[in-house]
């Protein structure tokens, strides 16, 4: 079956929340309305949009185009938006995606299939991320990096630990689960609605299956730097437990790799033989172990290599998050969070 196009109910209902989404929309919604093998309904919901968003989605024909309500006191945009598009969707299944994913082909069918093979509540995919700027290839793995080993795929998956988290880029979850977690309005003022549902979802008995799906899906997050900045800034203070800690060590580990590479090279120009291999044995074992965190996060060889460059401005990006929060400046997309929750 394809996209749904009679009265009979669809299989998955697709829920894309677009605010502002002109440059992405469009690949995004080609991806999904090109899916095959089960039966599924398209809902994008408008934000508020002040660009071509809504025009975009319109010449669709396979999908559904929504208005978000007025924004209510405490909501986030993003979970208003996708609790618009449930009040909506007729699928016993619901797909919450981001409109700057783009959807591989024959990838609803397949996903479908692995979370009722693994009888899974709620399935989410990390995509590939797609990163073209020096910026982006330096610090987005990086941060995944950081991500991969905060929020391990094996143990969110173990329904005997607590450890719950998804990615809000893509996130299947069956009508049942969601409503048992309390939908969105349980999730409301939470900046990582994804993470507070996937958590909701477990809580509630449901069974989560949470991995790298590069092959299902792809994203490019942020296209500028001033996005990429205050996209970081808004959730790098609730992703990890001590921001600031984290700042200062990856910061030390930059400084030290650095200083032991340094001390390596001098060392061999003034020919201390000895001293330099002791400084090369440091620098290897201290970029090998960057380097196993650096590889789960599963970008392309070019942006692995410059990982490294990325570490004193990921330490940046999660400093400006901590003050950001603190003094109540969260914003995104002309929108301030300065009483965003934490959980």
């Amino acid at each position: 079956m394809l996209l749904n196009s009679s009265g009979s109910t669809p299989v998955v209902s697709v829920i894309v929340p677009a605010r502002n989404e002109e440059e992405c929309l469009g690949r995004c919604l080609q991806s999904l309305v090109s899916q095959v093998g089960t039966d599924f309904e398209i809902l994008v919901v408008d934000d508020h949009s002040t660009d071509r968003t809504g025009e975009i989605a319109r010449s669709f024909a396979g999908a559904q185009v929504l208005q978000a309500g007025p924004l209510p006191e405490g909501w986030t945009g993003k979970s208003n938006a996708l609790a618009c598009g449930v009040t909506s969707a007729r699928g016993e299944w619901f797909l919450f995606t981001d409109a700057d994913t783009f959807h591989k082909p024959g990838s609803l069918a397949r996903a479908l299939t692995e979370a009722r093979e693994r009888k899974a509540d709620l399935l989410s995919y990390s995509p590939e991320q797609e990163v073209v700027s020096l910026l982006e290839r330096a610090v987005m793995p990086v941060i995944f990096g950081e991500l991969a080993v905060t929020y391990r795929p094996a143990e969110v998956s173990d329904p005997d630990s607590a450890a719950a988290a998804a990615n809000g880029q893509y996130v299947l979850v069956t009508r049942r689960a969601y409503e048992a977690a309390g939908g969105h309005a349980a999730v409301a003022g939470v900046i990582l609605e994804d993470v507070a549902l996937a958590r909701r979802v477990k809580e509630s008995g449901g069974r989560i299956v949470f991995r790298f799906g590069g092959e299902q899906v792809a994203t490019r997050m942020y296209r500028t730097a001033a996005q990429l900045i205050e996209g970081w800034s808004k959730n790098l203070v609730f992703l990890f437990r001590s921001p600031l800690r984290l700042a200062a060590v990856r910061l030390l580990e930059f400084l030290s790799i650095l200083l032991a590479i340094v001390l390596t090279v001098a060392m061999f120009i003034r020919g201390d033989i000895a001293i330099a291999a002791v400084c090369g044995v440091v620098a290897a074992v201290l970029l090998g172990r960057f380097l196993i965190r650096i590889l789960r996060a599963h970008f392309r060889a070019d942006a692995t290599a410059l990982a490294f460059f990325g570490l004193p401005f990921f330490s940046y990006l999660l400093c400006r998050s901590v003050i950001s929060y603190r003094s109540g400046r969260l914003n995104w997309k002309g929108r301030s969070y300065s009483g965003a929750a934490v959980s």
